[in-house]
């Protein structure tokens, strides 16, 4: 399938979130466990993202546990928007209670179950074991859809060990579904080996919803060649950690790499958003998360790294990017002059 027809596909979606969105250009950022929370979904935003995904909550928590309105998991930052909560679970009652849940709590845009998730300790109470037992998640599907009137899009595997995803795409489809997103490996290859993006265009070609392909995306020439296969967008999880500007380049056509400058200067504000949202002024909880993201911002920087996988607080982070940001001022160097004059 031509780029244009794949546009004209993509207008036809069910619903109308995912249908206005996929008018412009662009691709969207993964649902990543430890990644994809707000300052990380805020940045791509900035730079154009179609829509981000959170990081998958359990329905049973939401509907059973202790869960609530503060569940940082699914609390948007302040003006969020385009915004899809990612739920998981098994049992199509609670999930539906999970969905009004989800809107009354975080106004998400749009609900995505999660059915790719190969984690095994969620084996059992959804993820990628639904792949399994398709026809459970079609009851889930439909029972969501009766509980909103948001979109509800679904992102699988293409099988458990198997590709049975041709046959699991449109069962959601039937069910109603208004999007999918397929990730180009099964749930035992795990994040091994290469995606099958042939096996995704099989996908797209097969059903009447708009198809959302995943996997080892990490540059814009990737992701453009990959829309040629009949996709209505591309997903980018880990090759957008550090590089929030592949949004940039795919919304805009415009491939220019930041300076070392600008990405010092975003990485840093992604830690002042970290601090900030999480409202952990010493940044002592908070920044930890970031130790693995933050050397990402500058792989052609590597003498920075053993510093900024030791981070504390955002003060530590000013300090060791300071080479790469002048007129940049550490809380150190500003006490040493204070009350001096030139």
């Amino acid at each position: 399938m031509t780029e244009a027809g794949a546009h004209t596909k993509s207008s036809q979606a069910k619903g109308g979130f995912y249908a206005s969105r996929l008018a412009q250009p662009g691709a969207v950022l993964a649902p990543m466990a430890g990644y994809s929370d707000a300052p990380l979904r805020q940045l791509a935003a900035e730079q154009g993202a179609l829509w981000t995904v959170s990081e998958m909550i359990s329905a049973r928590g939401l509907v059973l546990g202790g869960d609530t309105e503060n569940l940082t998991l699914g609390r948007p930052f302040e003006g969020e928007s385009n915004r899809v909560v990612q739920l998981f679970g098994a049992e199509p009652e609670i999930l539906a209670r999970a969905v009004q849940k989800a809107e009354a709590w975080f106004s998400p845009a749009a609900i995505d179950l999660n059915m790719g998730c190969p984690v095994p300790k969620i084996r059992g109470k959804g993820g990628a074991c639904l792949l399994q037992t398709p026809d459970v998640a079609f009851e889930l599907i439909t029972a969501m859809k009766a509980a909103t009137t948001l979109d509800v899009s679904a992102k699988i595997r293409l099988g458990w060990d198997t590709d049975r995803s041709v046959e699991v795409a449109q069962g959601l489809a039937a069910a109603g579904v208004n999007l999918i997103t397929v990730h180009g490996r099964t749930s035992q290859q795990r994040y091994t080996g290469e995606a099958d993006w042939d096996a995704i265009a099989r996908v797209a070609a097969a059903v009447d919803v708009p198809v959302v392909g995943s996997g080892d995306i990490k540059s814009a020439q990737t992701a453009r060649e990959r829309l040629r296969l009949g996709v209505a967008s591309v997903m980018i999880g880990r090759g957008a950690v550090g590089n929030p500007w592949l949004f940039r380049a795919l919304a805009s056509g415009l491939d220019t790499y930041p300076s070392a400058q600008e990405r010092a200067r975003t990485a840093l504000r992604h830690a002042e958003l970290q601090t900030r949202f999480y409202d952990d002024q010493t940044g002592r909880l908070t920044l930890r998360p970031l130790r693995k993201v933050l050397p990402q911002y500058l792989p052609d920087h590597p003498e920075l790294r053993d510093d900024l996988v030791q981070v504390v607080t955002v003060e530590d982070v000013r300090r060791v990017l300071a080479p790469l940001l002048p007129g940049v001022t550490t809380t150190h160097e500003h006490a040493r002059y204070a009350g001096t004059r030139p």
